[in-house]
């Protein structure tokens, strides 16, 4: 989507961070996954987010933590490790979200393994 933005002369850029799921069920609201989406600069508003994979624009239920050129430049985590195959990895990711007045810093996240 961000090569056809720009084919059009369309200024684009990649957006990585979490998905906020709703979650019915629960009232903490608590859930979400790692997830990518693009912006594009719409003369007026400015930058724009767009979800190709739901089909939605705009930032509802999106946490930005990275906005770059090229999606090389946005890993979420890096390092190395080492182990068997046999091992297993797994992590973790909850997004609560709640309004500003209601917490300190407006969003809260945490990665656990």
């Amino acid at each position: 989507m961000i090569a056809a933005l720009r084919a059009l002369g369309i200024a684009a850029r990649f957006v990585s961070g979490y998905l906020h799921l709703d979650d019915d069920d629960d009232d903490d609201d608590i859930g979400g996954n790692t997830h990518a989406w693009v912006q594009a600069y719409i003369a007026g508003p400015g930058w724009v987010d767009f979800d190709p994979s739901s089909g939605m624009f705009g930032n509802r239920n999106l946490v930005r933590i990275a906005v770059v050129d090229e999606p090389r430049e946005a890993i979420p985590l890096q390092g190395t490790w080492i182990g068997t195959a046999s091992d297993h990895l797994a992590m973790k990711v909850a997004v609560k979200v709640a309004a500003a007045a209601d917490a300190e810093c407006g969003a809260f996240m945490s990665a656990g393994g």
